[in-house]
């Protein structure tokens, strides 16, 4: 595997363990409560990662077929340029509330299994996808984020790593939340 791919799964196996961690000690029957009307579940939380998990990985793979199709080549790059660290800093801020877009919102559909199940399938096809095109350039294969710009593909999948840890903190707060009602 190359280093640069290497990196950012190594990146998403520490955010998957650390999330694992969290939702496991949410007792699995209270995985469905809401803490308020206005909030979510963790089976809504999960659900709603592995629905944006999957839109990226779309856009991944639609970036990457593009640039095969132009000639991608080996990774050459010297060195991999890792996402700006003020992004994951704003990306992770739990303070200012956010509306997820119409296709990244829960159902509010999925028990404690099936919201593991999404977010692990969602993880699977991505990890799938970057280890499909692994060893290629995609320091030179960018996305578009609507609110951050331009990013390589290897920053893309550190995004998706910092926007777990945003809500790995969510289900930390839900939990607290839940044991104080």
């Amino acid at each position: 595997m190359h280093p640069y791919t290497a990196a950012v799964v190594g990146h998403l196996e520490d955010t998957r363990a650390k999330l694992r961690g969290v939702v496991d000690a949410v007792p699995a029957q209270l995985r469905g409560r809401r803490p308020a009307d206005d909030r979510w579940s963790v089976n809504d939380v999960l659900e709603h990662l592995s629905l944006v998990e999957s839109l990226f990985t779309k856009r991944i793979s639609d970036a990457i077929a593009t640039a095969r199709e132009a000639g991608l080549g080996p990774e050459l790059a010297a060195e991999r340029v890792p996402l700006a660290e003020n992004i994951g800093v704003v990306v992770e801020d739990r303070v200012t509330r956010r509306t997820a877009p119409e296709p990244a919102r829960p159902t509010g559909a999925l028990d404690s299994a099936a919201a593991w199940q999404a977010v692990e399938q969602s993880r699977r096809r991505l990890v799938d996808t970057l280890l499909a095109n692994d060893g290629l350039a995609l320091s030179e294969v960018f996305t578009t984020h609507p609110a951050f710009g331009a990013m390589t593909i290897y920053q893309t999948i550190e995004f998706i790593a910092h926007h777990e840890a945003r809500h790995r903190a969510q289900i930390v707060e839900v939990a607290g939340q839940l044991a104080q009602a």
